[in-house]
């Protein structure tokens, strides 16, 4: 089990996920309070500083809580990299996970908050301020959605499963785009239904709750992964690369199954 947090403030890392529920749930209340009409750009750079108003917003309000939590833990700045952290605590934090939805009015989008420790990561929160819902993980307890516990799917085959994929980033690179459009096809050969949107950690929360059986993607960035990584092993899941091997941040694909699909959907994304 990891050590227990530093702060005297906090008693245990159980205490610590309470603590980090209800900030995020407050930072999650500045980006509810932003959402509404569609919010038009006319290039790429006004996208951008569109998107970073939203981060900003929210950073403003969960950063200084989570340094209080924990004063030693360093941050992660960016939020779409990837690969392995150095040893110590790092708060990854997406505060607009599905920022692009949230500026065209859809409704898919967080504000999560994860504490890696050592590289694996300890705890959760994946709060979505429309409806109010906020899944949690704390490593070695158990997922949950408003403390109720959370299991994947007991679907026994593929071909009966719901499965999903996203884009990693915007800019993604041409040959990860058309190998993300093959996988798509074979998974439409193979499984029941398969959906394509952003964010990826929406469809992970979905498979820890048993609602989809499947999500893959190729590259990725911690923040986008990690969250669900935390929540999918604890609701009894299956994490991996796409070829069935031990997923790290540092892999090139990821895949989180319900036990009854895994195999299956490796079969599928290594063809």
């Amino acid at each position: 089990m990891p050590a227990a947090p530093r702060n005297p403030a906090v008693t245990s890392d159980a205490d610590l996920l309470a603590q980090t529920e209800t900030a995020v749930r407050t930072a999650g209340a500045a980006l509810r309070d932003r959402f509404g009409d569609v919010v038009p750009y006319g290039s790429f750079d006004e996208l951008m500083r569109a998107l970073a108003a939203n981060d900003d917003a929210v950073l403003d309000v969960l950063r200084p809580r989570l340094t209080d939590l924990r004063p030693d833990a360093r941050w992660v700045e960016e939020e779409l990299d990837g690969g392995a952290l150095p040893d110590g605590e790092w708060w990854v934090v997406d505060p607009a996970e599905g920022n692009v939805n949230h500026l065209h009015g859809l409704s898919d989008w967080a504000v999560t908050a994860t504490l890696v420790r050592d590289n694996q990561p300890v705890l959760t929160v994946v709060h979505l301020p429309l409806t109010g819902e906020t899944y949690t993980a704390l490593a070695g307890a158990g997922a949950h959605l408003d403390g109720r516990p959370l299991r994947v799917s007991r679907t026994p085959e593929l071909g009966l499963g719901i499965v999903a994929t996203s884009q990693a980033r915007p800019d993604e690179d041409e040959k990860v785009v058309r190998r993300i459009g093959a996988s798509i096809t074979e998974m439409l050969v193979d499984a029941l239904v398969v959906r394509t949107s952003v964010p990826a950690t929406l469809h992970l929360v979905n498979v820890a709750a048993g609602r989809i059986d499947a999500f893959w993607q190729f590259a990725g960035a911690r923040a986008d992964l990690l969250p669900g990584v935390l929540l999918v092993t604890e609701a009894g899941g299956r994490v991996s690369d796409a070829e069935g091997r031990p997923w790290t941040p540092e892999s090139e694909s990821f895949l989180a199954a319900a036990p009854g699909v895994h195999a299956a959907a490796v079969a599928t994304l290594s063809r």
